[in-house]
């Protein structure tokens, strides 16, 4: 067992809490969330933790607020994890990594003709990428365009998907008109009984995670050129919940709580009983954050490394649940008032020390990580001066705020139940 020196998340904790060890019993399942981000702001410089520090209530307590969204938005879920093994073998080379690349080459674009057939003119089956060019050939690539192949360039495809497609992402339907084809493409001869189009997307029902960091760090720069105190804070919040989520190998792979190798509810296991138990032991004085050269390139190399860490999850699991005597892996015990059937202490204890230190090791890469994107969003912005940025107490709590956490209390979560 590691040895316990002053050196370790709980005293960070202390230090930055300056009261009291855990969480409440209730917002147990939010521990580790919450603590990264609080973490996180010590690992800033002197410009930067001032306006950090004056919100870290804000920051530690709405560290959770996406995982509280996915109860009210069903479009919330996909942005907590992706399914990195349902596109192939490590390290995923079929998959763009950047954002538009990835929609354009996994978003089927399905058309309607006056018979009311449905004919398949771009997708994943009947697209195949070769540099700069883009081969479309397909049973329906005949009716629709009147030739057995096509060439076009990747290029134009994806900023024609970019220019009119993309807008309708967060849309129920996403129509597509038929003259914007025909003039993006005016080399294409189009099939005259087509009488509609629209877009299916193929990608994010497999997770959007590492786009999404980018897409939160990119508008974080933002708020920071514009010096919008309110913003530069909400969005520090929520990208730390996300990149949390990116140090988590179940968050990486189809099998994320163990569903497909019998092994059900191993998500929650690794992800909040462990470090709820053994945090305070980890080493959380993680080194000032650093300056990050290529974002895209630094959350796909976290969501990389997580995931090559999800056989070990699973076998180290299987290991124990084979080996550890029946009786001794599952207790009762009393939280506000409710008896709970979770884990035992030892069968964590002997988990945990057969993962050879992989819980504090993605813990405590979070929160430099998270230190590190803010700071590198700072930086990039070009340094502003955060000393004189206040945020208004009203600002801070907005009517979506109220609407999600009405829906979080309703109960009714959309997508999956554990990521």
């Amino acid at each position: 067992m590691k040895k316990v020196t002053i050196f370790s998340c709980l005293v960070a904790v202390l230090l930055s809490l300056g009261f009291g060890l855990k969480e409440r019993q209730e917002d147990w399942g939010f521990f580790g969330h919450r603590q990264i981000n609080r973490l996180a702001v010590f690992t800033l410089p002197s410009e930067m933790i001032g306006f950090y520090k004056k919100n870290l209530e804000f920051i530690t307590a709405h560290a959770v607020d996406p995982d509280k969204r996915r109860y009210a938005s069903k479009f919330e879920a996909v942005r907590h994890y992706i399914d990195a093994d349902h596109w192939g073998e490590y390290p995923f080379p079929n998959l763009p990594r950047n954002w538009f690349d990835a929609l354009a080459a996994y978003t089927d674009i399905l058309a309607v003709t006056s018979e009311n057939d449905t004919l398949q003119l771009f997708g994943p089956e009947n697209i195949t990428v070769e540099g700069k060019e883009m081969v479309v050939k397909g049973e329906h690539t005949k009716i629709g365009f009147g030739q057995d192949s096509l060439l076009l360039s990747f290029w134009d495809y994806r900023k024609f998907y970019a220019d009119y497609i993309h807008q309708n992402y967060y849309k129920e339907e996403r129509p597509l008109e038929l003259d914007s084809l025909k003039a993006f493409f005016p080399e294409l001869s189009i099939n005259e009984d087509i009488i509609s189009l629209h877009a299916v997307d193929r990608l994010s029902e497999y997770g959007i995670l590492p786009w999404h960091l980018l897409h939160w760090k990119n508008r974080l720069t933002e708020a920071f050129q514009k010096g919008d105190a309110t913003k530069i804070l909400r969005y520090s919040t929520e990208i730390g919940h996300y990149l949390g989520d990116a140090h988590v190998p179940l968050h990486t792979t189809e099998n994320y709580n163990g569903q497909l190798t019998n092994q059900v509810g191993i998500h929650g296991f690794w992800e909040s009983r462990i470090l709820e138990l053994f945090s305070d032991e980890y080493d959380c004085f993680v080194g000032p954050a650093d300056y990050i050269d290529d974002a895209q390139g630094f959350f796909w190399e976290t969501i990389l490394a997580s995931h090559v860490l999800v056989d070990s999850v699973l076998s180290s699991e299987r290991r124990m649940r084979q080996t550890f005597a029946k009786d001794k892996q599952m207790c009762y015990e009393q939280r506000n008032d409710l008896t709970i059937h979770t884990q035992c202490e030892g069968y964590c204890r002997a988990f945990h020390d057969d993962m050879q230190g992989m819980v504090e090791a993605r813990f405590t890469k979070a929160i430099h990580a998270l230190g590190s994107v803010w700071y590198t969003a700072w930086v990039d912005a070009g340094q502003p001066n955060l000393k004189k940025l206040m945020v208004k107490q009203e600002e801070k709590e907005t009517e979506e705020d109220k609407e999600v956490e009405k829906a979080y209390k309703k109960g009714k979560i959309f997508g999956r139940k554990h990521e």
